[in-house]
């Protein structure tokens, strides 16, 4: 049995069990209806599977904090069903089946430091950093004076991902990309 939280003190990101299962919240939302009993919207995401859930509780209800290990480790190879990662200051290695990683996979570059989250030593999700720099490595050319920032145009990094970005990105250029949205952010100068 894990620690118990009433579900009003429920936070972003925390690590929560329902139905035997264990869930990452994406957001909150406590809805207080003008009949009725006051109650909490969780959107979260299952860790097994992958799916995005929305679960209704009472604003009474008590929820289960998930038993996670998380450990920060480096990005090192793909073998074809797994990704690898290591451990730079024990040197282990952990191979997370490319299920678990699932689209987040595109943005994984070597040597890039994630967060595992192991349930009794099995992962179960991997965190990448927020954002991340990448190369330009295919896209149309942009034009000269172009400096139209709201139109947008596919961009293939290094990693093999596509992104959306401004017409002035070109070829080699470094870029700054949200992760988690898989969105630009802005061009890095290096």
């Amino acid at each position: 049995m894990g620690v118990k939280i009433g579900i009003n003190q429920i936070k972003k990101d925390m690590f929560i069990i329902v139905d035997g299962q264990p869930y990452r919240v994406l957001s909150y939302d406590h809805v207080k209806p003008g009949k009725g009993q006051a109650f909490v919207r969780v959107k979260a995401k299952n860790m097994r599977t992958g799916n995005v859930n929305e679960i209704t509780f009472k604003s009474s209800d008590s929820i289960e904090l998930a038993d996670f290990e998380q450990r920060q480790m480096a990005y090192s190879y793909f073998d074809g069903d797994s990704y690898w990662f290591i451990d730079n200051n024990t040197g282990e290695m952990i191979a997370v089946p490319k299920e678990v990683l699932g689209d987040d996979a595109k943005f994984l570059k070597e040597g890039m430091e994630v967060f595992i989250f192991l349930d009794r030593g099995q992962p179960i999700g991997v965190e990448l950093p927020k954002s991340a720099v990448y190369e330009v490595v295919e896209t149309e050319p942009g034009f000269k004076g172009d400096t139209a920032t709201n139109t947008l145009k596919p961009a293939k990094i290094d990693t093999g991902a596509t992104v959306q970005v401004p017409l002035f990105i070109n070829v080699g250029d470094k870029i700054k990309v949200d992760t988690r949205e898989g969105k630009y952010i802005e061009r890095v100068n290096q």
